[in-house]
């Protein structure tokens, strides 16, 4: 014997799995495509302190299981990046600066000041940020893609872990990817 139709619909839980990465994807297009036709000059302020006003529990709730190349993915990656990057300033400034001139590339997209320390850092990622609001999608994504790779090769060169260092090689490749299909026009 099946249960009916209805049977399902008393059971209390968690939101809909579906409806909460419909609801994502909806806010990730809104934020994206719609921050830029804004003519709010104070819009990429909050944009950048998203996680901080809304909680980066709430952000992972809604898109951290969307796939990398779409554009709640690319969010939630650059949220989490810059997150990870408050949360441990002088270790990132570390990783950066041992990184940094093994892939000189990199480091010129990236655009970070010189010497890079946790405040440079810092602004970094808030004006990569600043890029979901205004400015070019593309750009913003392999700007922190080339962070990334930075920060990689730095772990690579001191010695951290396989696990680190291929975690922060896979999010660079991924958001670098992203910023392709920015410019082919086929991320979601």
């Amino acid at each position: 014997m099946t249960p009916g139709d209805g049977f399902f619909a008393d059971i209390v839980g968690g939101a809909d799995p579906a409806k909460v990465r419909e609801a994502g994807d909806l806010a990730a297009t809104v934020l994206v495509r719609g921050a830029r036709e804004s003519e709010d000059p104070a819009l990429a302020e909050r944009v950048v302190h998203l996680a901080e006003t809304e909680g980066l529990e709430t952000l992972a709730e809604v898109w951290s299981g969307a796939p990398a190349d779409t554009l709640a993915g690319c969010l939630w990656r650059l949220f989490l990046l810059r997150s990870w990057v408050y949360a441990d300033p002088e270790r990132v400034a570390a990783e950066f600066e041992a990184g940094q001139r093994r892939v000189d590339v990199a480091r010129v997209v990236a655009g970070v000041a010189d010497p890079p320390g946790p405040d440079e850092l810092r602004l970094m990622v808030d004006d990569v940020l600043r890029g979901i609001a205004r400015g070019d999608f593309a750009v913003t994504l392999f700007r922190a893609a080339a962070f990334a790779r930075i920060v990689a090769a730095g772990r690579a060169s001191l010695d951290g872990s396989h696990d680190d260092i291929s975690r922060m090689l896979a999010l660079s490749e991924q958001l670098e990817a992203a910023g392709h299909g920015e410019i082919a026009d086929t991320l979601p």
